[in-house]
């Protein structure tokens, strides 16, 4: 399945700089990870902002949300979430049309 998410980060400017920096860096090898695996495939940030857009192709919705909870800043984003379907192009080749 595929799900487009958009993960806006809100730290608050409170928050110790050395543990904000770890969460990072956890939230990094992370992602990797999850690239790597092919779960996490797009990933684009907001220019401006601490926020990104990305497409996650997983096996059901509970996969995402297990991996969403798992993300070291989740605690601190707000998150949208949108289930995507795959279909064929609305331009059809000829041998379909006949």
């Amino acid at each position: 399945m595929l799900f487009h998410v958009h993960m806006t980060v809100n730290i608050p400017l409170d928050l110790d700089k050395d543990y904000v920096d770890d969460l990072k860096a956890k939230e990094k090898a992370l992602s990797q990870d999850l690239q790597r695996q092919g779960k996490w495939t797009h990933i684009w940030r907001i220019a401006g902002k601490y926020a990104n857009i990305s497409i996650f192709n997983v096996a059901s919705a509970g996969e995402l949300h297990d991996i969403l909870m798992s993300l070291p800043l989740y605690p601190f984003m707000d998150v949208e979430v949108t289930a995507l379907c795959q279909h064929y192009s609305s331009v059809k080749n000829e041998e379909e049309a006949h």
